[in-house]
């Protein structure tokens, strides 16, 4: 059975929120999108903006998902679901990840990502194209 994990598409304009993973973490200094993993008797949304509060320091705003998706990594299933989030509170900080940065679609291909985000990449280019 797939790990429900959930994410956040934070957008500012035209730019959106990626976060890179720490050294010493599976999937090690590849970028996501701001999230984690749903806890047992959490709603999905409960768990964003929990894992938003820990790894960022901010408040979220989570609205409908952008996307659903399953992928199998050699250790772990991961069923994603990718909402739409606004900061509600507090500005972004690096208290989990590596590195934040603010990317346009055009910008993607610059950076390396977890193997999940590679269909939500592709659908992003597609809805905020170039």
């Amino acid at each position: 059975m797939p790990t429900e994990v959930v994410a956040a598409l934070i957008r500012d304009g035209k730019s959106f929120m990626i976060c890179r993973r720490p050294a010493g973490k599976a999937r090690a200094l590849l970028w996501e999108f701001p999230g984690g993993k749903v806890e047992p008797g959490e709603r999905k949304e409960e768990a964003l903006i929990r894992e938003c509060r820990e790894e960022l320091g901010i408040t979220v705003s989570v609205a409908e998902p952008f996307m659903e998706l399953t992928h199998e990594y050699p250790d772990i299933s991961v069923r994603l679901t990718l909402f739409n989030a606004t900061i509600a509170e507090g500005e972004p900080q690096m208290l989990e990840h590596s590195d934040i940065r603010w990317i346009e679609a055009a910008e993607i291909p610059r950076y390396d990502f977890c193997p999940t985000d590679r269909e939500i990449l592709k659908k992003l280019s597609e809805v905020f194209p170039r």
